[in-house]
């Protein structure tokens, strides 16, 4: 049997295991979840986690060692970020516009009184731009700083481009720590499906059936959204910029987007994204190298979408209108604070207070949404990723052409 489908039978057990003990034996699941659910779950999410700092600096070092010509490198930025910032904008686009015509806040009534959240300070985007470069890249790399990392590990692949043979030992040596941190993650990968199965039962029998039936509309809202994004924003990227089969490219990912919903965390996936993209879509190292990290730091669709649902809905819960003016705000807020963003579970909450703040409405709104949120969040991380390896696709795509050019040129 594949591991893809021992992680599908892992994470549908944990739906049924999490549902029936919630319904049917609470406090069974409680003692369930403290010396079995919560520690497959952790044990699984600890050991990729701690691969990712390793495989982040590897692979971006390596990626624009690979690449080593300074334009080809700044032209693959480009369009890496262009691509991101243009999805996250859509993806925010059709939470708002879904969000207006549904109105899911103007549906039954919403106890606010005893709302309460204390949200944690959103860096402002000034900080965000200072903060990439690390005074301390050591320090970048034990706190497990995303932006510092990857802007150190430009540094450092370029200049051992730029040095040639000079640093041939070193770069031998970051391909034999990528070589390895891969081989690692074979091996992690052979406790995911027990993993999966510890994380969806913890977050289902903890949540239940309860949770949904009350915010059910707002649900829906945010799950059509994701499903417009995942299926027509990526598919049509993938079909026409591409030129590749939509069907085949879900389906080389899949094995990547169960880990994502399972994981709740960008970063936590990073590794199976990049060997997925690698592998099965046939992405070059060097592009997934510098792609795929890139985006797990600055690509935040599903969660921009589920800040323009949940802006709105708490918005028709507090009976305030959205000026076309405060929309906009909106937008241009979500967009820019999803860059340096850490791919962890939960953050977007923090990014989501950060937005209701720009329009003035009441931070304790997000109280509100806290019950399903956990749920919602994988299926938001598993979009993200998907909208990292699209742009992955779409960039290779677009280097085969430059390549065959330049040779005739």
């Amino acid at each position: 049997m594949n591991l893809a489908i021992k992680i599908i039978i892992g994470l549908l057990a944990g739906i049924a295991v999490g549902f029936l003990l919630n319904i049917f034996s609470p406090d069974l699941f409680k003692n369930l979840d403290t010396y079995l659910f919560s520690p497959l779950g952790k044990i699984f999410l600890n050991l990729i986690n701690m691969l990712v700092v390793p495989i982040v600096f590897f692979s971006i070092t390596l990626g624009a060692a690979g690449i080593g010509d300074p334009k080809k490198l700044s032209r693959i930025g480009i369009k890496t970020i262009v691509y991101f910032l243009s999805t996250t904008a859509v993806a925010i686009i059709i939470g708002l516009a879904l969000s207006l015509l549904i109105q899911p806040g103007n549906i039954g009534e919403f106890n606010t009184s005893n709302a309460d959240y204390q949200a944690e300070k959103a860096p402002s985007i000034g900080e965000t731009l200072l903060n990439i470069f690390p005074k301390n890249p050591i320090e970048a790399l034990a706190t497990g700083n995303m932006l510092q990392i990857i802007a150190f590990a430009l540094f450092v692949g370029f200049g051992i481009a730029m040095l040639g043979e000079k640093a041939g030992m070193v770069k031998k040596l970051f391909e034999q720590g990528n070589d390895l941190m891969m081989y690692l993650v074979g091996l992690v990968m052979k406790f995911a499906p027990y993993g999966t199965f510890g994380l969806i039962a913890s977050a289902i029998g903890s949540q239940g059936w309860d949770a949904f039936k009350a915010m059910l509309l707002y649900v829906f809202v945010v799950v059509l959204a994701l499903a417009i994004q995942f299926t027509v924003v990526y598919g049509s990227a993938v079909g026409f910029l591409a030129k590749r089969n939509p069907l085949s490219f879900y389906k080389g990912f899949f094995p990547a987007m169960i880990i994502g919903f399972s994981t709740s965390s960008s970063n936590a996936s990073l590794p199976v994204s990049m060997n997925s993209a690698q592998k099965n879509l046939k992405v070059p190292e060097q592009i997934s190298s510098f792609v795929q990290p890139l985006g797990a730091t600055i690509n935040m669709d599903g969660t921009a979408i589920m800040q323009g649902v949940a802006t709105v809905f708490i918005a028709q819960v507090y009976s305030h209108n959205l000026t076309i003016a405060e929309l906009l705000t909106v937008v241009l807020t979500a967009v820019l604070a999803s860059i340096g963003t850490a791919g962890v579970p939960g953050v977007g909450l923090i990014l989501l207070a950060m937005v209701l703040n720009s329009v003035n409405l009441p931070v304790e709104g997000i109280a509100l949404i806290l019950g399903i949120d956990r749920i919602l969040d994988m299926l938001r991380t598993a979009v993200n990723i998907t909208g990292d390896a699209a742009c992955a696709v779409i960039v290779a795509e677009s280097e085969k052409k430059k390549e065959p050019a330049q040779k005739a040129g």
